[in-house]
């Protein structure tokens, strides 16, 4: 199979507090209003597929089958689930506040893969704020009584935000995402997710949206800032070198870097992990073999494993994502 960088088409999701952003600013069509797009998705119902060159039209899925299961990783197997889902959300209302357990609690509960995610947040109102984790010194089980109170507002650490800002959330870290910010979400392939609590809101037939408290109780946990850096540097902070880039995260799940494009760079996609390329700002083209690759504001690309080098080039803000 031919190796080059794959255009991704994107699944549109909507919610109850879903905007009009992400059709406003990134061209996004689907629903009235979109909550979010699943930018890199390989999932029984929600599929990416290739919008240019040879493989136009094929499912990702096909192309990694077909092309073996080392175009995602050295390490990864046929019949392995692909591990990363990406995403960009855009929060016009609240999110519910939410926790997701590891693989441990996943994989013995719903025979499922845990989640760990980050946030990268592309742009944030005057005043948006996220709910990260505990306030200082609520420890799990004043939490639970805090919740079993109604009294969860008392537990919460509300933070502000602005854009340019990452967040790293381990599994079993309590969050939520605030009105007026859009972020790019990069995730363990898992869509596991405990709601503690939601300002009592009803979903579309009129009932209140579901609840999962104890199995939300069993897996929240206390984080230190040292805890968090941790786990989302666990593989360490070596630095490329590249003019513009910086590291968000390292963690054993995914590495995250930040291109800020304003001149050519070189980059690689070597063996050990493909690179999804989401561009949340500007624009430019992605330069492999002599042929140029367009991508824009909301564009989404997938670099097999093992494609080589490619160069970025324009005026453009970059995550590239890989295990």
């Amino acid at each position: 199979m031919k190796k080059y960088p794959l255009k991704m088409s994107y699944v549109a999701k909507t919610a109850i507090w879903a905007g009009h952003k992400l059709s406003e600013r990134f061209g996004k069509s689907g629903e009235d209003k979109i909550s979010e797009t699943w930018e890199l998705t390989v999932r029984d119902k929600e599929r990416s597929s290739i919008l240019n060159g040879e493989y136009k039209g094929m499912e990702l899925g096909r192309y990694i089958e077909l092309c073996g299961a080392s175009c995602v990783s050295d390490t990864h197997k046929d019949g392995d689930r692909f591990p990363l889902l990406i995403k960009l959300i855009d929060a016009d209302d609240d999110l519910s506040v939410q926790v997701h357990p590891d693989d441990e609690y996943a994989g013995r509960v719903e025979n499922s893969l845990g989640k760990t995610e980050m946030w990268y947040i592309v742009d944030a109102e005057e005043g948006a704020k996220l709910e990260y984790g505990l306030k200082e010194g609520i420890t799990p089980e004043i939490f639970a009584t805090l919740v079993r109170e109604g009294r969860i507002g008392e537990a919460i650490d509300y933070i502000p935000v602005k854009a340019g800002e990452s967040y790293f959330i381990p599994a079993g870290m309590l969050h939520a995402i605030g009105g007026g910010i859009i972020i790019a979400e990069i995730q363990q392939n898992a869509d596991l997710t405990y709601r503690v609590y939601d300002y009592d809101r009803r979903g579309a037939d009129g009932s209140l949206r579901e609840l999962h408290v104890d199995k939300a109780l069993d897996v929240t946990r206390v984080y230190t800032e040292d805890e968090v850096n941790a786990v989302s540097f666990a593989k360490g902070k070596n630095m490329k070198g590249i003019k513009g880039e910086s590291l968000l995260a390292a963690s054993e799940f995914f590495t995250v870097r930040k291109y800020e494009v304003s001149e050519r760079i070189k980059c690689v996609v070597d063996n050990e992990s493909f690179a999804s390329i989401l561009c949340v700002k500007g624009q430019g083209k992605i330069i492999f073999e002599d042929e140029s690759y367009p991508i824009g504001q909301g564009d989404s690309y997938f670099l097999p494993a093992g494609m080589g080098e490619y160069s970025l080039e324009g005026s453009m803000e970059i995550i590239d994502s890989r295990v």
